[in-house]
């Protein structure tokens, strides 16, 4: 059996003919930059996540730089000021950060989470820590509580980097990822559990003054065409790609419960004492991604490589150990070391049948170091 580690085109096809239709209404209308598609899907997943608002841009890196941008002119941040940011996340975090010339803090993680330490922070702090950015790391919320209530308690901009985590609740259905910090980047890159057809991006927020902003920075600082009020970017959510997004958003909630049911599967069968499994969760983690740790990495991925399962290593390199951020090679991060040189992602998707299921589960049991 051979079982891609993600099947985009098997995924695609399944959103057929809704697809086609949403883009030939575009097609058909011949309005292609920031239109009606955009204004519907923006108003669709302000509600969905829980935020009065979402503003459509070209990417997730673009999302959480406008989100600085914004809070700067704002008045919240200035060129300097310090954002605690998880050591092991994507290195699109830290790219926003310092492209809006503030200065991140390589903060370590939950080994058992793999998500930002709350109980780490105060030690990050310095007088020019001015706000925080929180990534859901692999579909799983942070700890959203504990996180707000430090941010209030030091007054810093609670920032989401929810990329991953499309969708994720603890309690409250009216909640999900993106509202529940002061404004939220997602990525609609096309592996996502959203995932538009190309580049796609949108900030979430309920600070009316900060979604304005956003709306004009998106568009060379402009909210009427030829007349640019601030110096903007031309980051902008694609009419094609928020038609495509509105039919994807749709089935959502269905894809999510059907990851969290093979996860489920696999929590509850994979039994090999050679492998760490994810911690077990309910809601609060939609599996983007099911994360394995094993100490000899490359023999486990040739062993899966041989029994016709794709792998993926979510990341290889630690931020702080890339060749473009040498400043930050001085740094001393066991615990991200660790997660970046144990981890191996396997497959986990809604359209895995039971068969595939089961045989990724029986191949992983017969691992043997």
């Amino acid at each position: 059996m051979k079982i891609p580690f993600l099947d985009l085109q098997r995924i695609t096809e399944s959103y057929q003919p809704e697809l086609q239709e949403a883009a030939q209404r575009v097609i058909e209308k011949g309005w292609f930059i920031l239109g009606e598609e955009v204004e519907r899907f923006e108003a669709e997943f302000a509600q969905y996540c829980g935020t009065t608002e979402a503003i459509g841009v070209a990417n997730g890196l673009e999302a959480l730089r406008l989100i600085f941008e914004g809070y700067k002119l704002l008045g919240r941040l200035a060129v300097g000021d310090e954002v605690l940011v998880p050591a092991n996340t994507y290195i699109a975090g830290i790219l926003a950060i310092q492209h809006a010339g503030l200065v991140p803090v390589l903060c370590e993680p939950e080994l058992e989470t793999y998500n930002i330490d709350a109980r780490r922070l105060e030690s990050e702090m310095t007088p020019r820590t001015k706000a925080l950015l929180a990534v859901h790391l692999y579909g799983r919320l942070a700890d959203t509580q504990k996180l707000e209530a430090f941010c209030q308690q030091h007054d810093l901009l609670f920032i989401e980097d929810a990329a991953q985590a499309h969708g994720a609740f603890v309690n409250d259905l009216s909640k999900r990822a993106g509202s529940y910090g002061h404004a939220a980047g997602f990525s609609f890159y096309p592996g996502k559990n959203l995932g538009a057809l190309g580049d796609a991006g949108a900030v979430t927020t309920s600070d009316l003054e900060l979604a304005t902003v956003i709306r004009k920075l998106r568009n060379y600082g402009s909210e009427q065409k030829y007349s640019c009020e601030i110096n903007g970017f031309n980051s902008r959510l694609d009419e094609i790609q928020a038609a495509f997004l509105r039919v994807k958003l749709r089935r959502l909630d269905a894809d999510n419960q059907q990851r969290q049911a093979i996860a489920d599967r696999f929590l509850n069968e994979i039994s090999n004492p050679n492998l760490i499994l994810p911690l077990r969760s309910s809601t609060n983690n939609v599996w983007h991604l099911f994360v394995i740790r094993v100490e000899n990495r490359e023999h486990f991925m040739n062993y899966l490589k041989v029994n016709g399962i794709g792998t993926l290593i979510h990341y290889p390199i630690a931020p702080h150990q890339q060749k473009a951020m040498p400043e930050f090679a001085h740094c001393n991060l066991p615990i991200t070391e660790r997660i970046h040189r144990e981890v191996v992602s396997i497959p986990l998707h809604q359209l895995l049948s039971d068969e595939e299921v089961a045989y990724i589960i029986e191949t992983l049991n017969r691992y043997e170091q």
